[in-house]
This record gives C-alpha cells, structure tokens and sequence, in this order.
C-alpha cells in the first residue's frame, strides 16, 4: 500500500477526533460521532479490506480516548470494528447497483444505527446504560444519524475536491 493512502487516513481520523472531541453530549453524557463520520469517507474512499480495518480500530481507540460516556471505552471499540465491516460490505454490496450520490445517503444512515445499536448493546452487556436502550437509542442515536448523514454528504465532496486540488489531477469524480 502507498504511504499517501495512509496519511489520508491519518489525516481524516485526526480530523474526526477533533470533530468527536468538541461536539457537547445530548444526553446523559451521550454525543453523536462525528469521527463515525470520517470513517464513512475513508471506507468509501478505500474499499481495501485492510486499510479499513486499520481504520476502524484506529477511530475505536480514538473515540475510546474521548468518550465521555462511564466505561465505554471497550464498546467503542468493538462498535468501530463491527461497523467498519458493515459498512465496508455495505459498499461493497450497493456500489454498482446505487448511484454514488444515494450511497453517500444510505451509508451514514445505515452504518449510524448500525453503530449506535452494537455500542450501546455491548455498554449494556459490559457496564450498563445510564437510561433503559430504547430512549437512548432515539435520543442519541437517531439525532447522530441526522448529522453523520449531513457530514458526509458535505464533507465527501469536499475531501474529494481537496485531494484533487493536492494532487493536480483534474479528472477525479467529485459525486
């Protein structure tokens, strides 16, 4: 693999942290993840199995290292893991069957709840919720669908855009 398609990763999961680290919590300490966010483009820019693991365990650490939820540092990372091959097939499944402008709706909607249920599913069973599954879930969850879908759908085109500008070439597809 070339070193420029790790630093483009590295370089939008240190952005997702620091989108992760600022947005306030909605709920009993809950916030959306932005970083899910990045992980989305970096999945749908990099289809490699590999890279998108890394990926995926690298934003689990990350949102570990700044999650304000008690004890959810192992649930996000087995959220990021489980959602990374998701939504990974997910591409995989849809990418010549959709148009890529509807998979940059239905990735972030479908791997959002996907990554909302496993973490607070694996909270639950490891060190429980502060609140019963089904109020979080649509106090947290739903909302971070709302604005992980809105995320990606500006800031794919714009990441696009910028590493066209960064590279010279004229010709990449910006959705």
């Amino acid at each position: 693999m070339k070193l420029n398609r790790f630093v483009r990763v590295a370089l939008l999961m240190a952005i997702g942290l620091i989108l992760h680290y600022v947005v306030p919590p909605i709920v009993l300490g809950m916030k959306p993840d932005l970083l899910l966010s990045m992980l989305f483009i970096v999945i749908l820019m990099e289809t490699d199995v590999k890279l998108a693991l890394e990926a995926g365990i690298i934003g689990g650490i990350l949102t570990a290292l700044t999650t304000g939820f008690p004890g959810g540092q192992v649930p996000n990372l087995i959220d990021k893991i489980i959602t990374t091959f998701f939504v990974l097939g997910l591409i995989r499944m849809l990418r010549h069957k959709v148009s890529e402008k509807v998979l940059l709706f239905i990735v972030p909607i479908l791997g959002t709840i996907v990554s909302g249920a496993v973490f607070l599913g694996s909270a639950l069973l490891i060190v429980g919720l502060p609140g019963p599954f089904k109020v979080l879930f649509t106090t947290v969850v739903l909302p971070a669908t709302l604005v992980n879908t809105i995320a990606v759908v500006v800031l794919y085109p714009l990441v696009l855009m910028s590493e066209r500008a960064v590279s010279g070439k004229q010709n990449l597809k910006t959705t």
